[in-house]
């Protein structure tokens, strides 16, 4: 049979109302916003996983690491493959069926895509707070006052265990028979456990900022001000409290609680952002710019290969007046390699000068 396409003819959905027909614009755009985010992650992945594969005989916590992205990795790559396989049985395997696309989504929830979609979507939320809830730890406790770093957490800590008791409602409630995460429990319980997951990175985010400017006010009192952005900086600040996550949960948030079809978006570029921010936290980590429990009260040197000041500076704000001590500079080694850490290295020796 041949077909001749008259563009003054209309060839879309009769049967659906323009609220609708939104909702499966922005549900097919948001897919297309995860599989970018996906691209961007495996980069980030394979570059943070060599590096780790590396190291993993040089302490626990490469090995711990390695293991933690391993595991988001396939979580997020099955939430990729049922997300795909999710339109493809709206848009392609039950096209016709009443009611429009959106309509079977909505009623279609207990299906096992579905469920593993919010499933899977709920987990990896949860495991990336907690990396967020780790690093605020190492960066309050890199001032050696590790009952205090303890002490600031207790309040998201209580909001993220509050969180996921609202989340796997939310998840129980949304794949019912009947029932999606817009229905008016399932959309209620949503509503709080993203909330809740919000309010605690905003704190955590807060909390790492306020921290790491109060340690920037130290190192420029006794550091070069070049020197002091290694470990001071607006990207150091960005990444260590991820809050590229949270400005995107935000407007994921507001959406959502609205019924604006924009949420379909928002949900994507969030969950996408969630995971890069962990990555760009772990490559920092491997890179070694990141921040260390013992940063602070450390006495080993920090040795600089680049920029105005050649050599190593040792730092000592555990105990008495903050210090530094700028020696010479280390003898280059080759090994072949191209590790992203080569640019920062440590090794320990007595201090020649004190200032």
């Amino acid at each position: 049979m041949s077909y001749t396409y008259d563009p003054s003819q209309y060839y879309g959905p009769t049967n659906e109302d323009a609220k609708t027909i939104e909702y499966e614009r922005n549900f097919v755009a948001g897919d297309v916003v995860v599989g970018t985010g996906y691209g961007i992650q495996l980069l980030l992945y394979t570059n943070c996983a060599l590096f780790l594969w590396k190291r993993r005989k040089h302490g626990w916590l490469p090995s711990v690491l390695l293991i933690y992205m391993t595991a988001m990795l396939l979580i997020e790559s099955l939430f990729i493959a049922v997300q795909a396989r999710t339109v493809q049985m709206i848009y392609i395997d039950n096209r016709n069926f009443p009611g429009g696309p959106w309509q079977f989504f909505l009623l279609t929830q207990f299906a096992a895509v579905n469920v593993i979609f919010d499933a899977t979507l709920f987990v990896l939320t949860f495991l990336s707070d907690l990396l967020v809830l780790w690093r605020c730890w190492v960066i309050w406790a890199a001032s050696g006052q590790t009952k205090l770093a303890w002490s600031v957490l207790i309040p998201p800590i209580i909001i993220l265990v509050a969180s996921c008791v609202m989340g796997t409602m939310w998840t129980i409630e949304s794949t019912k028979p009947g029932l999606s995460f817009y229905s008016t429990l399932p959309w209620k319980y949503g509503t709080s456990y993203y909330a809740l997951s919000l309010s605690a990175n905003i704190i955590l985010t807060l909390l790492i900022i306020g921290r790491l400017i109060a340690y920037r006010r130290t190192l420029l009192q006794s550091l070069p001000a070049d020197l002091a952005k290694h470990y001071i900086s607006l990207a150091t600040v960005i990444i260590e409290s991820a809050a590229l996550y949270s400005i995107f949960a935000i407007l994921f948030l507001a959406t959502y609680a609205v019924g604006n079809p924009t949420a379909q978006i928002w949900l994507g570029v969030a969950s996408s952002c969630q995971q890069i921010a962990n990555l760009l936290i772990i490559y920092r980590l491997v890179e070694g710019s990141a921040w260390q429990q013992d940063t602070l009260v450390s006495t080993k040197p920090i040795h600089f290969r680049s920029g105005q000041h050649q050599g190593a500076v040792s730092t000592n704000f555990g105990v008495g007046r903050p210090s530094f001590h700028i020696g010479a500079p280390p003898v280059s080694v080759s090994d072949g390699s191209s590790d992203p850490a080569s640019e920062v290295k440590t090794e320990e020796h007595k201090h020649e000068e004190v200032v």
